[in-house]
């Protein structure tokens, strides 16, 4: 009887090791594009992240593994606009062969001046208006390499909606008190889509500190503004920002979510609950604003 509860057991479990097997490799360079490129193509595909959740994806070293990941990868999801300097030697290294995707490929980016030098900001997702368009990059690249994008209108909409629901808890809040402080410059968009002034400890990067004399700049503006909290992004060093909570007497607010999410079952494990989670703590600390 054993054997054949065994033999019964192992013909129950082979449809789902079928499945599983069956399943299209897919990487994605970091947490929020592989939450993006799992809603779109469903249960199709095997998804990972070379950037784990709370991983810095500017400062990010590829090791041995990723490289085995990316060659075995049928699909490449990139975000582009410079974020991932290391992402072209690590796809050589691997000699990859599948289709890459730029989620980014149809986004206005947002240019400025930083340091003297013409810079581009990557942080394109923080405006979920560019999450569709991620979302219609990812689908379409999935296209490209034979798979189906079964979720992608759904996931769409879904995105808008997530963006209806941040306006309005964004317009309770007065347009001269919608001020804030965060680690580094990683909420650009979010901030040009709703009207938000943004102020910043570090600049499109993590991989360089602030001088003193900016430090001291932005002390004066916090001040000056009566700006009321500051706030530490989970996957970025939290001194610099403590220090200027100290300087200023400002309170350090909930900790945020800019280019990684958290780990499952946290406050921002996917890309939409980051954007809802982010625009709580963001309207809540606003709201005190002098």
């Amino acid at each position: 009887m054993r054997t054949r509860r065994s033999l019964l057991a192992g013909m129950a479990l082979a449809p789902v090791a079928a499945v599983a097997a069956e399943r299209v490799p897919v990487v994605a360079t970091m947490s929020i594009l592989a939450d993006m490129t799992r809603a779109v193509g469903a249960d199709a595909l095997a998804v990972s992240a070379l950037v784990p959740p709370d991983g810095d994806p500017h400062v990010f070293t590829p090791r041995p593994s990723d490289v085995r990941r990316v060659q075995a990868a049928r699909v490449l999801v990139e975000n582009g606009l410079g974020l991932e300097g290391w992402i072209d030697r690590l796809r050589g290294a691997a000699a990859f062969a599948g289709v890459r995707v730029i989620a980014t490929q149809q986004v206005a980016p947002r240019s400025f001046v930083e340091d003297g030098r013409a810079a581009t900001d990557p942080h394109a997702w923080q405006d979920p208006r560019n999450g569709v368009l991620y979302a219609r990059a990812i689908a379409a690249g999935l296209g490209r390499a034979g798979l189906t994008a079964p979720g992608a209108d759904a996931y769409a909409a879904q995105i808008a909606e997530t963006d209806r629901w941040i306006a309005a808890t964004i317009g309770r809040v007065a347009p001269t008190k919608r001020k804030i402080v965060t680690s580094h410059d990683a909420f650009g968009y979010y901030g040009a889509r709703y009207g938000i002034e943004l102020h910043f400890v570090e600049g499109i990067s993590t991989d360089s500190e602030p001088s003193a004399r900016q430090m001291a700049q932005l002390v004066r503006d916090i001040r000056r503004e009566g700006i009321r909290a500051v706030f530490i992004e989970k996957m970025t060093d939290p001194r610099l920002v403590e220090m200027v909570a100290r300087e200023t007497g400002v309170t350090v607010g909930a900790a945020v979510y800019s280019d990684a999410l958290s780990p499952p079952g946290g406050p921002a494990d996917t890309y939409l609950n980051m954007l809802r989670h982010n625009t709580a703590a963001f309207a809540a600390a606003m709201m005190t604003n002098d």
